[in-house]
Protein backbone atom coordinates (compact mmCIF):
# COMPACT_ATOMS: atom_id res chain seq x y z
CA UNK A 1 0.00 0.00 0.00
CA UNK A 2 1.01 3.45 -0.65
CA UNK A 3 -0.36 7.03 0.77
CA UNK A 4 -2.19 9.41 -1.46
CA UNK A 5 -3.34 13.06 -0.53
CA UNK A 6 -6.07 13.35 0.99
CA UNK A 7 -9.22 14.54 -1.01
CA UNK A 8 -9.59 18.18 -1.01
CA UNK A 9 -13.57 18.24 -1.19
CA UNK A 10 -15.46 18.65 2.00
CA UNK A 11 -18.19 16.27 2.68
CA UNK A 12 -20.96 19.12 3.12
CA UNK A 13 -19.60 20.30 -0.34
CA UNK A 14 -19.76 16.79 -2.13
CA UNK A 15 -23.23 16.15 -0.66
CA UNK A 16 -25.17 18.75 -1.33
CA UNK A 17 -23.15 18.95 -4.75
CA UNK A 18 -25.09 15.74 -5.73
CA UNK A 19 -28.32 16.59 -3.55
CA UNK A 20 -29.17 20.15 -5.53
CA UNK A 21 -30.82 18.61 -9.04
CA UNK A 22 -33.15 16.10 -6.76
CA UNK A 23 -36.59 16.71 -8.66
CA UNK A 24 -38.86 15.56 -5.68
CA UNK A 25 -39.19 18.48 -3.44
CA UNK A 26 -40.33 16.51 -0.51
CA UNK A 27 -36.64 14.37 -0.78
CA UNK A 28 -34.58 17.67 -1.73
CA UNK A 29 -35.97 19.20 1.23
CA UNK A 30 -34.85 16.01 3.60
CA UNK A 31 -31.67 15.29 2.15
CA UNK A 32 -30.31 19.20 2.53
CA UNK A 33 -31.56 18.97 6.10
CA UNK A 34 -28.62 16.22 7.14
CA UNK A 35 -26.36 18.27 4.93
CA UNK A 36 -24.69 19.44 8.43
CA UNK A 37 -24.72 15.98 9.86
CA UNK A 38 -23.03 14.47 6.95
CA UNK A 39 -20.44 17.03 7.54
CA UNK A 40 -19.94 16.54 10.80
CA UNK A 41 -19.93 12.75 10.36
CA UNK A 42 -16.85 13.41 8.18
CA UNK A 43 -14.82 15.38 11.22
CA UNK A 44 -15.99 12.20 13.47
CA UNK A 45 -14.48 9.78 10.54
CA UNK A 46 -10.87 12.26 10.12
CA UNK A 47 -10.35 12.07 13.75
CA UNK A 48 -10.91 8.63 14.73
CA UNK A 49 -8.75 7.88 11.23
CA UNK A 50 -6.14 10.10 12.84
CA UNK A 51 -6.37 8.77 16.16
CA UNK A 52 -6.12 4.65 13.90
CA UNK A 53 -9.79 4.39 16.16
CA UNK A 54 -11.99 4.15 13.14
CA UNK A 55 -13.23 0.76 14.85
CA UNK A 56 -14.84 3.07 17.15
CA UNK A 57 -17.76 4.79 15.08
CA UNK A 58 -20.97 3.40 14.77
CA UNK A 59 -22.95 1.85 12.60
CA UNK A 60 -26.12 3.20 11.53
CA UNK A 61 -29.20 2.80 9.50
CA UNK A 62 -29.88 6.21 9.05
CA UNK A 63 -28.68 9.58 8.96
CA UNK A 64 -29.28 12.83 11.09
CA UNK A 65 -32.47 10.59 11.92
CA UNK A 66 -34.70 10.50 8.95
CA UNK A 67 -32.85 9.88 5.75
CA UNK A 68 -32.91 6.06 5.26
CA UNK A 69 -29.43 4.07 4.16
CA UNK A 70 -31.43 3.01 1.16
CA UNK A 71 -31.65 6.44 0.03
CA UNK A 72 -28.37 7.32 0.82
CA UNK A 73 -27.03 4.61 -1.22
CA UNK A 74 -28.82 6.22 -3.87
CA UNK A 75 -26.93 9.38 -3.59
CA UNK A 76 -23.47 7.62 -4.37
CA UNK A 77 -24.67 5.44 -7.24
CA UNK A 78 -27.19 7.54 -9.21
CA UNK A 79 -25.41 11.23 -8.45
CA UNK A 80 -22.01 10.64 -7.65
CA UNK A 81 -20.88 7.66 -9.04
CA UNK A 82 -23.02 7.35 -11.92
CA UNK A 83 -21.78 9.07 -15.54
CA UNK A 84 -23.11 12.41 -15.82
CA UNK A 85 -24.24 12.87 -12.17
CA UNK A 86 -23.91 15.99 -10.65
CA UNK A 87 -21.26 14.93 -7.99
CA UNK A 88 -19.22 12.53 -10.93
CA UNK A 89 -16.35 15.12 -11.09
CA UNK A 90 -15.37 15.10 -7.50
CA UNK A 91 -15.96 11.01 -8.45
CA UNK A 92 -13.50 11.45 -10.94
CA UNK A 93 -11.21 13.39 -9.32
CA UNK A 94 -10.51 10.78 -6.59
CA UNK A 95 -10.69 8.15 -8.86
CA UNK A 96 -7.64 9.29 -10.65
CA UNK A 97 -5.51 10.86 -7.95
CA UNK A 98 -3.30 7.56 -7.91
CA UNK A 99 -0.35 7.64 -10.18
CA UNK A 100 -0.31 5.35 -13.44
CA UNK A 101 -3.52 4.42 -12.08
CA UNK A 102 -2.15 1.88 -9.75
CA UNK A 103 -4.75 0.59 -6.99
CA UNK A 104 -2.88 2.04 -3.76
CA UNK A 105 -4.12 -0.88 -2.05
CA UNK A 106 -2.39 -3.77 -3.52
CA UNK A 107 -0.08 -1.16 -5.73
CA UNK A 108 -0.42 -3.63 -8.68
CA UNK A 109 -3.87 -3.61 -10.77
CA UNK A 110 -5.50 -0.97 -12.15
CA UNK A 111 -7.69 1.60 -10.55
CA UNK A 112 -11.52 0.36 -11.45
CA UNK A 113 -13.84 2.07 -8.53
CA UNK A 114 -14.28 3.77 -5.29
CA UNK A 115 -13.97 1.63 -2.22
CA UNK A 116 -15.58 2.89 0.84
CA UNK A 117 -13.25 2.30 3.59
CA UNK A 118 -16.00 1.99 5.86
CA UNK A 119 -18.63 0.06 4.01
CA UNK A 120 -21.80 2.89 2.88
CA UNK A 121 -23.94 -0.54 3.90
CA UNK A 122 -23.06 0.15 7.57
CA UNK A 123 -22.16 4.20 7.60
CA UNK A 124 -24.04 5.71 5.37
CA UNK A 125 -23.51 8.87 6.62
CA UNK A 126 -20.68 8.33 4.75
CA UNK A 127 -21.47 7.30 1.61
CA UNK A 128 -19.89 10.17 0.15
CA UNK A 129 -17.69 11.54 2.54
CA UNK A 130 -14.50 12.13 -0.10
CA UNK A 131 -12.23 11.02 2.93
CA UNK A 132 -13.84 7.12 2.99
CA UNK A 133 -13.67 6.92 -0.75
CA UNK A 134 -10.37 5.13 -1.50
CA UNK A 135 -9.52 4.43 -5.30
CA UNK A 136 -9.13 0.78 -5.53
CA UNK A 137 -9.17 -1.93 -7.79
CA UNK A 138 -12.45 -4.67 -8.34
CA UNK A 139 -10.10 -7.35 -6.60
CA UNK A 140 -9.17 -5.18 -3.37
CA UNK A 141 -12.77 -3.77 -3.03
CA UNK A 142 -14.51 -7.39 -2.96
CA UNK A 143 -11.96 -8.61 -0.67
CA UNK A 144 -12.73 -6.09 2.14
CA UNK A 145 -16.13 -7.14 2.06
CA UNK A 146 -18.92 -4.99 4.04
CA UNK A 147 -16.96 -5.95 7.37
CA UNK A 148 -17.56 -3.78 9.95
CA UNK A 149 -14.10 -3.34 12.36
CA UNK A 150 -14.70 -4.46 16.15
CA UNK A 151 -11.41 -3.56 16.62
CA UNK A 152 -8.24 -1.22 15.90
CA UNK A 153 -6.15 -4.40 14.34
CA UNK A 154 -9.43 -4.98 11.66
CA UNK A 155 -9.37 -1.65 10.28
CA UNK A 156 -8.15 -2.02 7.00
CA UNK A 157 -4.90 0.45 5.90
CA UNK A 158 -5.84 3.93 4.90
CA UNK A 159 -3.98 5.50 2.18
CA UNK A 160 -4.98 8.91 3.19
CA UNK A 161 -4.01 8.53 6.90
CA UNK A 162 -1.45 5.27 7.20
CA UNK A 163 2.13 6.07 5.67
CA UNK A 164 3.98 2.93 5.04
CA UNK A 165 5.56 3.31 2.34
CA UNK A 166 8.68 5.57 3.36
CA UNK A 167 10.63 2.30 5.53
CA UNK A 168 11.23 -1.28 3.79
CA UNK A 169 8.54 -3.67 4.82
CA UNK A 170 8.17 -6.15 2.10
CA UNK A 171 10.17 -9.33 1.40
CA UNK A 172 10.82 -12.37 -0.44
CA UNK A 173 12.57 -15.22 -0.11
CA UNK A 174 13.56 -17.95 -2.82
CA UNK A 175 11.94 -21.48 -2.79
CA UNK A 176 13.94 -23.57 -3.94
CA UNK A 177 11.95 -25.68 -6.75
CA UNK A 178 11.69 -25.82 -10.10
CA UNK A 179 10.96 -23.78 -11.62
CA UNK A 180 12.41 -21.19 -8.80
CA UNK A 181 9.41 -19.42 -6.92
CA UNK A 182 9.34 -17.03 -4.15
CA UNK A 183 7.22 -16.45 -0.86
CA UNK A 184 6.75 -12.96 0.45
CA UNK A 185 6.44 -11.64 3.69
CA UNK A 186 5.61 -8.50 5.67
CA UNK A 187 8.81 -8.03 7.81
CA UNK A 188 7.59 -5.24 10.00
CA UNK A 189 10.24 -1.88 11.00
CA UNK A 190 10.60 -2.02 14.47
CA UNK A 191 10.08 1.33 14.77
CA UNK A 192 6.52 0.41 14.06
CA UNK A 193 3.93 0.14 16.71
CA UNK A 194 2.53 -3.20 17.66
CA UNK A 195 -0.93 -1.73 16.09
CA UNK A 196 0.85 -0.76 12.47
CA UNK A 197 2.36 -4.17 12.52
CA UNK A 198 -0.69 -5.85 13.20
CA UNK A 199 -2.99 -3.84 10.66
CA UNK A 200 -0.34 -4.42 7.89
CA UNK A 201 -0.11 -8.27 8.54
CA UNK A 202 -3.58 -8.56 8.51
CA UNK A 203 -3.99 -5.75 4.89
CA UNK A 204 -1.63 -8.43 3.50
CA UNK A 205 -3.69 -11.33 4.55
CA UNK A 206 -7.13 -10.16 3.35
CA UNK A 207 -5.86 -8.54 0.34
CA UNK A 208 -4.13 -11.96 -0.42
CA UNK A 209 -1.00 -9.66 -1.65
CA UNK A 210 1.20 -13.09 -1.06
CA UNK A 211 -0.65 -15.17 -3.64
CA UNK A 212 -0.46 -11.94 -6.16
CA UNK A 213 2.91 -10.74 -5.64
CA UNK A 214 4.69 -14.89 -5.80
CA UNK A 215 2.10 -15.08 -9.45
CA UNK A 216 3.62 -11.78 -10.99
CA UNK A 217 6.93 -12.85 -9.91
CA UNK A 218 7.13 -16.04 -11.64
CA UNK A 219 5.48 -14.19 -14.75
CA UNK A 220 8.21 -12.18 -14.40
CA UNK A 221 11.37 -14.78 -13.71
CA UNK A 222 9.89 -16.15 -17.28
CA UNK A 223 10.28 -13.22 -19.19
CA UNK A 224 14.41 -12.70 -18.13
CA UNK A 225 14.94 -16.22 -17.66
CA UNK A 226 16.52 -16.23 -21.44
CA UNK A 227 18.61 -13.34 -20.66
CA UNK A 228 20.12 -15.11 -17.36
CA UNK A 229 20.99 -17.87 -18.68
CA UNK A 230 22.83 -16.19 -21.14
CA UNK A 231 24.55 -13.99 -18.81
CA UNK A 232 25.31 -17.38 -16.27
CA UNK A 233 27.31 -18.91 -19.51
CA UNK A 234 28.94 -15.90 -20.59
CA UNK A 235 30.30 -14.26 -17.61
CA UNK A 236 29.31 -16.28 -13.93
CA UNK A 237 27.10 -16.09 -11.59
CA UNK A 238 28.66 -13.05 -10.11
CA UNK A 239 27.29 -11.35 -13.04
CA UNK A 240 24.05 -12.26 -12.42
CA UNK A 241 23.95 -11.30 -8.96
CA UNK A 242 25.24 -7.65 -10.58
CA UNK A 243 22.77 -7.32 -12.72
CA UNK A 244 19.29 -8.72 -10.31
CA UNK A 245 21.14 -6.36 -7.98
CA UNK A 246 21.11 -3.38 -10.18
CA UNK A 247 17.44 -4.31 -11.09
CA UNK A 248 16.28 -4.41 -7.50
CA UNK A 249 18.10 -1.08 -6.63
CA UNK A 250 16.58 0.79 -9.71
CA UNK A 251 12.74 -1.10 -8.85
CA UNK A 252 13.18 0.18 -5.16
CA UNK A 253 13.44 4.14 -6.45
CA UNK A 254 10.20 3.77 -8.01
CA UNK A 255 8.57 1.49 -5.26
CA UNK A 256 10.27 0.83 -2.27
CA UNK A 257 7.79 -1.86 -0.91
CA UNK A 258 7.15 -2.98 -5.07
CA UNK A 259 6.97 -6.99 -5.58
CA UNK A 260 9.70 -5.79 -8.12
CA UNK A 261 11.80 -4.90 -5.34
CA UNK A 262 11.85 -7.91 -3.19
CA UNK A 263 11.81 -10.43 -5.71
CA UNK A 264 14.72 -8.76 -7.39
CA UNK A 265 16.55 -8.39 -3.90
CA UNK A 266 15.60 -12.07 -2.95
CA UNK A 267 17.04 -13.87 -6.50
CA UNK A 268 20.24 -11.00 -6.13
CA UNK A 269 20.76 -12.49 -2.54
CA UNK A 270 20.46 -16.24 -3.23
CA UNK A 271 23.57 -18.50 -4.40
CA UNK A 272 21.21 -20.95 -5.35
CA UNK A 273 19.61 -18.87 -7.72
CA UNK A 274 22.14 -16.74 -9.11
CA UNK A 275 24.40 -20.25 -10.04
CA UNK A 276 21.84 -21.46 -11.95
CA UNK A 277 18.65 -21.81 -10.06
CA UNK A 278 16.07 -20.11 -12.10
CA UNK A 279 16.51 -22.45 -15.16
CA UNK A 280 13.23 -24.03 -15.70
CA UNK A 281 14.60 -27.55 -16.28
CA UNK A 282 17.24 -29.37 -14.15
Amino acid sequence: MWTLNRPTYSAHRTFTTCVNRVRDPVLKTRLEAVADFVEQASKQYEAAALASSLHTIAAADLVGGDITRDEMKRVYTDRMAKKGAPGRYIYDEIFAAPAQGRCPLCGHRAVTTLDHHLPKAHFPALGVAPLNLVPACNDCNKAKLDAIPREAADVSLHPYFDVIDNIRWLRAEVIETCPAALRFCVEPPTRWSALLQLRVARHFQRLGLGELYASESAEELLNIQHQLVEVLATDGAMTVRTELGSRATSAAQARLNGWRTAAYEAWSASDWFCNGGFRTKV
